[in-house]
């Protein structure tokens, strides 16, 4: 790229018509601040010199852009024009090109940003606007172009005479300049009857002095929606998870029905994985290769192997190792690790647990601070009582143990290798290995023979 260039991001807007507490661009979209796709654009274009405009007092909107990007305020708003002026102090000496964004369009992409800034390098525009036709064009200023196909103004939908409104052609707010000639072309602006200054006001100022304004039109034309209120929002939603979702069928993942698949851009999926409808993938979520997610799944904050399976269920900041089936109707809650060829069954809760090879645990059980053996089999209705009303306790199972259907186990307790429970027990105390244990309380009753010798069986079955 010949020409310097540096990006504006106009993110001091009130946003009112959002009617929330939360600022307008920390409005979450598809797992991301709407401010963060904005600057996620511009970096991916290849703009390394970002400079955010924002209102005064408010920390959180710089934390949503981070450390790399510098700050102006904007104490009071007086328009995008004065908006701009704002950053002339931390670019006034650059010799390039300036891109300036609305904070509020986060459909705008890298690609796009790439061709509107080769575009206005080429050419002897002061201004090169980018344009949209086919969006829904309420509240988007019109594009009035002279008829040699410049532009010749940018007139707002509110300052629209009838004509004017039936244009198709709209104005993204996305904007290249050259930045020795924007400096004095907008202090020479006039305020609005409301004492703002716009930046398309820009446009006209620099057709009556000469120069000559350009438009690139958007190949995506949702490219120049901006987000102002809650439904203009879900409406923004709606566009980046079908991009999201069509960006991971490229890569050979399986989306049987976007419009009901819901995926966070901060989410990994495997290749030849199948997504059912219906499923939920949010946060930092990553899933391997050849998984079957769904149908009515929902995974956050968590890994997931290759090959698993997971029905019907939620996963929340858990890990699951290769080969693991889950559910229907199961939940796995943070801190909970599951181990390869594990079978979790319908309606089962494991809560801080890890569960290791070979486990399954079929139905109807909590397992809660549980430290499971290889090849332990949980029978349904098992709960670890891990909780006295103060304080949780942990449950160890080791390796090859057989908990029998309904076995209450009152942590802080252990059941030795190869034990078994029978079924409704209590156990209360520790049962050594190659134990069976019965009753309530539960008490030993029988020593097993080791798995070497009798595969686990009764002195009686010997």
């Amino acid at each position: 790229m010949s020409v310097r260039w540096a990006g504006v991001i106009l993110a001091a807007g009130r946003g009112t018509r959002m009617n929330s507490r939360l600022p307008k661009l920390l409005h979450p979209l598809a797992g991301r601040p709407m401010a963060q796709w904005v600057l996620q654009a511009l970096r991916e274009a290849g703009v390394k010199r970002v400079v955010a405009v924002v209102p005064s007092g408010e920390e959180r909107i710089r934390e949503a852009f981070g450390p790399s990007v510098q700050f102006v305020e904007q104490a009071e708003p007086r328009g995008t024009g004065h908006a701009l002026l704002e950053a002339e102090g931390l670019l006034k000496d650059l010799e390039g090109g300036i891109l300036v964004l609305p904070g509020d369009a986060p459909l705008v992409q890298a690609a796009t940003l790439k061709r509107l800034m080769d575009h206005h390098s080429r050419s002897k525009a002061a201004v090169t606007v980018l344009t949209a036709r086919g969006v829904p064009v309420e509240g988007l200023g019109r594009v009035v172009r002279r008829r040699d196909g410049t532009v010749g103004a940018i007139v707002e939908e509110h300052e629209a005479d009838e004509a004017q409104r039936a244009i198709p052609e709209v104005n993204s707010s996305v904007y290249a300049l050259r930045s020795g000639d924007v400096w004095p072309l907008l202090k020479g602006l006039t305020p609005s009857r409301k004492g703002e200054i716009y930046l398309t006001d820009l446009i006209g100022r620099v057709v009556a002095n000469g120069g000559e304004v350009r438009a690139l039109e958007a190949e995506d034309p949702w490219e120049a929606f901006g987000v102002n209120s809650r439904a203009q929002l879900a409406r923004a939603e709606s566009v980046l998870r079908g991009r999201i979702c069509e960006g991971w069928m490229e890569k050979g993942v399986t989306i049987l029905q976007p419009a009901t698949t819901f995926i966070d851009a901060t989410a990994s999926l495997g290749q030849d994985t199948v997504v059912y409808p219906n499923c939920h993938i949010y946060g930092n979520t990553t899933i391997g290769r050849e998984c079957r997610i769904g149908p009515n799944a929902v995974v956050i904050d968590s890994k997931i192997g290759d090959r698993c399976r997971v029905l019907g269920s939620v996963l929340e900041g858990s890990a699951l190792e290769d080969d693991v089936a889950v559910g229907p109707f199961s939940h796995l809650r943070a801190e909970t690790h599951v181990e390869a060829g594990v079978h979790i069954g319908n309606f089962v809760e494991i809560k801080k647990s890890r569960l290791k090879r070979g486990v399954k645990v079929a139905h109807f059980s909590y397992l809660g601070d549980a430290q499971v053996g290889e090849n332990v089999n949980i029978g349904a209705g098992t709960i670890t009582c891990n909780f006295d009303g103060v304080r949780k306790w942990e449950t160890v199972i080791e390796e090859g143990a057989f908990i029998g259907s309904d076995t209450m186990l009152v942590a802080p307790v252990k059941v030795g290798a190869r034990a078994k429970t029978g079924a409704g027990s209590v156990v209360t105390k520790d049962i050594e290995p190659d134990t069976l244990a019965v009753g309530v309380p539960a008490r030993a009753i029988k020593k097993l023979r080791k798995a070497s010798d009798g595969h686990g069986l009764p002195d009686s079955q010997r």
